[in-house]
């Protein structure tokens, strides 16, 4: 089944939501950079939520989200221009974490808490916003929730979730995000807040063959869906951008490169592309610096 998202409005309940499937783009992501199943998990769950994120961006305006806790698994870091298309890697893709009293994937262990979430928006002005929060658990979705209510000022639930198998591959990932709106009342909240309580987690309901649309209506009888977009794993990465790239690195560096390796290889942080470039390219290079 591929992978999408949708994008709804309750009007009875005086919220927005949001619902993705993301299993196939996360096993891309996990075969590209050789993820363990808790790297899987946390990137799966950034990659929901970012793309779900993208989603409210009404102008493809290019996103990037960095979370870095302080845990085993070092940076994190998510970019979409809002397209469906999306890009991650992990600083250490080699962690696996258990919870010893539930066996689930230990997040929060590998992120760790000690440091931040941070999405930069590039709206075409001439300073992109930057909003920075606190993490709260390195779960993820609880810090997407906080970021949204201190950074933007809007109630969110944020649930995402990764189904990892015994042999690492991908079983499930998706997620959604509930938004209330201004109007939004006391019962509004208390309903959605008991619906919450005792909710299957996503990642469950997505492996049971559950679309975006069931969750969302097991959640809310009466939601709209307004329109939904395909999702990708996809870099834009190239031999060309890793030239140009090259080419800030200077003279004497690319020379370097040519007397000790006679060449060089490039590899793309986001997707492991390799690219090589050989003696006779850098010289190019160093001639066009010239």
């Amino acid at each position: 089944m591929k992978d999408y998202l949708v994008r709804g409005i309750v009007q009875s309940k005086n919220c927005r939501v949001f619902a993705c499937q993301t299993t196939q783009l996360l096993e891309d992501a996990r075969l590209k950079h050789g993820l363990w199943p808790t790297a899987s998990a946390a990137l799966g769950r950034m990659m929901s939520a970012t793309l779900m994120m993208g989603a409210m961006n009404k102008n493809h305006e290019k996103m990037t989200v960095t979370i870095n806790g302080g845990g085993p698994i070092g940076t994190m870091l998510a970019t979409t221009n809002s397209d469906g298309k999306i890009k991650a890697f992990v600083a250490n893709p080699e962690v696996h974490y258990t919870y010893n009293d539930t066996g689930k994937l230990a997040v929060g262990v590998a992120v760790g808490r000690e440091g931040q979430l941070q999405v930069i928006k590039d709206m075409g002005l001439k300073e992109p916003f930057i909003g920075t929060v606190p993490l709260q658990s390195g779960e993820i979705g609880d810090d997407f929730s906080y970021y949204f209510m201190v950074s933007e000022q809007v109630p969110s639930v944020v649930s995402v979730g990764v189904l990892v198998n015994d042999t690492n591959e991908v079983l499930s990932s998706g997620g959604f995000i509930i938004q209330l709106l201004p109007d939004a009342t006391d019962e509004d909240i208390e309903y959605i807040e008991d619906k919450m309580k005792d909710f299957p987690p996503v990642s469950s309901l997505i492996h049971e063959g559950k679309t975006p649309e069931d969750i969302l209506k097991m959640i809310f009888g009466d939601v709209e869906i307004l329109d939904s977009q395909d999702l990708f794993f996809e870099c834009d990465c190239s031999k060309d951008k890793m030239k140009k790239a090259l080419i800030t690195v200077g003279k004497d560096e690319l020379q370097a490169m040519i007397d000790e390796d006679h060449g060089c290889e490039m590899r793309c942080q986001f997707c492991n592309e390799k690219y090589q470039f050989s003696e006779e390219e850098l010289h190019e290079i160093i001639k066009e610096i010239d």
